[in-house]
């Protein structure tokens, strides 16, 4: 099972999921997509870690969003 959250952060929207992993924990997945034509949605790769629950690999999910339109989005 998976959960998903979509946010939106300056121009951008981020679309955060938690997939269930081993032991019960959860696996954050993260998707940035620009809010302007033409959108090229992109799969960042998520630093490795396993979280209790679903809201904290969403959360990690997202500050990592975040951080990734600080360094590489605002061109």
């Amino acid at each position: 099972m998976s959960a998903t959250k979509t946010f939106r952060h300056a121009d951008y929207e981020l679309q955060c999921s938690a997939r269930a992993v081993d032991s019960g924990k959860f696996a954050p997945a993260l998707v940035v997509a620009r809010n302007a034509w033409p959108s090229r949605p992109r799969v960042i790769a998520m630093q490795p870690g396993n979280f209790l629950t679903e809201e904290t690999a969403i959360d990690a999910a997202f500050n990592q969003g975040v951080e990734w339109i600080r360094v590489f989005g605002q061109r």
